[in-house]
C-alpha cells in the first residue's frame, strides 16, 4: 500500500520488545550496580508469535535449594548408622571408639570360668572342735555294755554282704535315739551303747544329721557338697560304718572333747584322714565304726 506523504515508513524489529519481568530484573540489577548485559536471545514462541511460558517464580527456586541441607543432613545420619556397627572391636578395645551394643556400666563380678574352677569353701570350724585332743583307744570301755543288750532286735551277729549303697533291711538297723538314721546291726548296737552313756553325762542324745546313704542318696549329696563328699560307690555311708554329727555337739566343746575321749572305747571315732592335717578334708563331724572299717581292710 502506498504511503502518505511526510509518513515515514514504520521500521520491522528483529527482537519483541522486553517483557514487564525483564524491565523488572534490569531495574534491579542497575541498583545493584551491576550490569545487564546483553538482552537474551528471543525464545522460540517469542519467534513464533506465541505468549511466551511465564517462568517459574523465584520463590520456587529457593524452595528447592532448601531441601538441599536437609538431605545432606539425612545422608549424614544414615552413613553414621550404618558404619556405626562396622567399627572394628580392636579400637573400641583401644579407647579410639564405642561400640553401640557396649553396656552402660563396666561388668563386674566373677566370670563363668571362674566359679567353674573355684573350689568349694570349707566350712568354718567350730569352737568344739577347733583343737579335739589325741587320745588312745581304751578297749576295756567297751566292756560296760557288753553284759547287756543296749539295743534289743538288733543282732550284731549280722554279716552284711550287699554293696555299697544297696544294703537291705536285714542288714541294717534303726536307732531308736535318732529317727530316720539306720546302721548296719554291729555299728548301731555300739554307738546305741554309746549314746546311753553320753546322756548320763549330759542329759541329752547324741545329735545326728546322717548315717546310712543308699548310693542314690550319695549321688546326690556328691553334687551339693562336692568334694566334701566320697565318690558314690566308695562312702562308709553306704556301708552303714558312718554317721555325721550335729551342730548341737560339734559346737559344744564339753560334748565334742568327752565324744573324742569316749567314743574310741565304743569303737567310734574321727578317722585319722579326717582330722587337721590328715590324708583327706577337714571333718570333724564325721565319725566312723572302727572295727567294721577294720575288717573291710583287713577281711577278719
Amino acid at each position: 500500500m502506498p504511503t502518505a506523504p511526510g509518513d515515514a515508513p514504520l521500521a520491522r524489529t528483529s527482537q519483541p520488545l522486553p517483557s514487564r519481568r525483564e524491565l523488572r530484573l534490569q531495574a534491579e540489577r542497575a541498583a545493584r550496580g551491576t550490569s545487564a548485559g546483553p538482552a537474551a536471545p528471543a525464545s522460540r514462541a517469542a519467534r513464533a508469535g506465541r505468549p511466551e511460558r511465564q517462568a517459574q517464580p523465584e520463590t520456587d527456586g529457593r524452595r528447592r535449594g532448601a531441601w538441599l541441607p536437609r538431605v545432606a543432613v539425612l545422608g549424614t545420619l544414615a552413613a553414621a548408622t550404618i558404619a556405626a556397627p562396622l567399627t572394628p572391636l580392636s579400637s573400641v578395645a583401644n579407647g579410639r571408639g564405642a561400640s553401640p551394643f557396649g553396656l552402660d556400666h563396666a561388668p563386674s563380678g566373677p566370670s563363668t570360668l571362674d566359679v567353674v574352677r573355684a573350689r568349694v569353701a570349707t566350712p568354718a570350724t567350730a569352737p568344739g572342735i577347733a583343737a579335739p585332743p589325741t587320745v588312745a583307744r581304751v578297749a576295756s570301755a567297751a566292756s560296760r555294755s557288753a553284759d547287756r543288750d543296749p539295743l534289743p532286735g538288733c543282732s550284731a551277729d549280722v554279716t552284711v554282704t550287699s554293696p555299697n549303697g544297696h544294703l537291705t533291711a536285714a542288714e541294717l538297723c534303726d536307732l531308736p535315739f535318732a529317727p530316720g538314721m539306720r546302721l548296719q546291726p554291729s555299728a548301731a548296737v555300739a554307738l546305741t551303747a554309746l549314746n546311753e552313756a553320753f546322756r548320763a553325762e549330759f542329759g541329752t542324745n547324741i545329735g545326728l544329721v546322717d548315717s546310712y546313704r543308699s548310693l542314690n542318696r550319695q549321688y546326690s549329696v556328691k553334687e551339693t557338697r562336692g568334694y566334701l563328699a566320697a565318690q558314690p560307690g566308695t562312702s562308709m555311708h553306704g556301708l552303714g560304718l558312718a554317721i555325721d554329727l550335729s551342730s548341737a555337739v560339734t559346737g559344744s566343746p564339753a560334748a565334742y572333747r568327752w565324744l573324742v575321749e569316749n567314743g574310741a572305747a565304743y569303737g567310734w571315732e574321727n578317722p585319722p584322714w579326717a582330722r587337721r592335717g590328715g590324708t583327706g578334708n577337714y571333718e570333724p563331724w564325721h565319725f566312723e565304726f572302727r572295727p567294721g572299717v577294720e575288717k573291710l581292710t583287713t577281711g577278719k
